[in-house]
């Protein structure tokens, strides 16, 4: 990786005064190292659960550093997504009151962790499938997922499909397209999953009609 992109993000670090901007660029330096891909993986466990920073902060510059190795990136990233997801399901589950709850007040998140249970309480599996694709932190989706009782193995397997589905997307454009894909994705990538979310749910839904027809 450049040198000149370490010196770049630690004068960031050093210099902005927004906690949460110099914890972002504290994660990003890491792309800059050796220890990426351990960071990677850090990352995507703990942002699933609790940590504010995305792997996709990561996973573009890892990307776009080895693109032969971007879908490995994003393997990673997947896998240990899910993993943490799991802990978030958890602390849904077991740890609501003394846990759950201080994480989604500390993000401001309550209102939306209501909304995403009102999802889970009628739509269940799709709305677990599609939490990889929404806005809204992922974090919400995996206690709440957890304080609902959403059935385990469905919630496993929902996540790891939107979660690689959203992460694949990603690191496959970033191998193919290399930094014309980055301004692409940095700026339009919500509108590409919220497009993405749209055929899934379509998906969902002829899927449905077909085996009650």
């Amino acid at each position: 990786m450049e040198h000149s992109s370490y010196e770049d993000t630690i004068a960031l670090i050093k210099t902005t005064k927004n906690p949460l901007k110099k914890l972002y660029y504290w994660v990003l330096h890491w792309a800059y190292t050796p220890y990426g891909v351990w960071a990677l993986i850090l990352t995507a466990f703990s942002e699933a659960s609790f940590f504010p920073v995305a792997p996709d902060t990561l996973l573009i510059p890892l990307s776009l550093s080895r693109p032969k190795k971007a879908l490995w990136y994003a393997t990673l990233s997947s896998i240990f997504s899910v993993l943490g997801g799991m802990l978030g399901y958890a602390i849904g589950i077991w740890l609501m009151d003394a846990v759950g709850m201080k994480i989604l007040e500390f993000y401001g998140a309550v209102a939306e962790f209501e909304k995403v249970s009102a999802l889970f309480n009628k739509y269940s599996g799709i709305a677990v499938a599609t939490a990889g694709f929404t806005p809204i932190p992922y974090k919400v989706f995996t206690i709440a997922a957890g304080a609902c009782r959403i059935n385990f193995f469905i919630f496993v397997v929902a996540s790891a499909l939107s979660r690689g589905a959203r992460f694949f997307l990603e690191a496959g454009l970033l191998a193919l397209f290399g930094e014309k894909a980055k301004v692409l994705v940095e700026k339009y990538f919500n509108l590409l999953t919220i497009v993405f979310l749209i055929l899934l749910v379509g998906g969902f839904v002829v899927v449905k009609f077909a085996i009650k027809h």
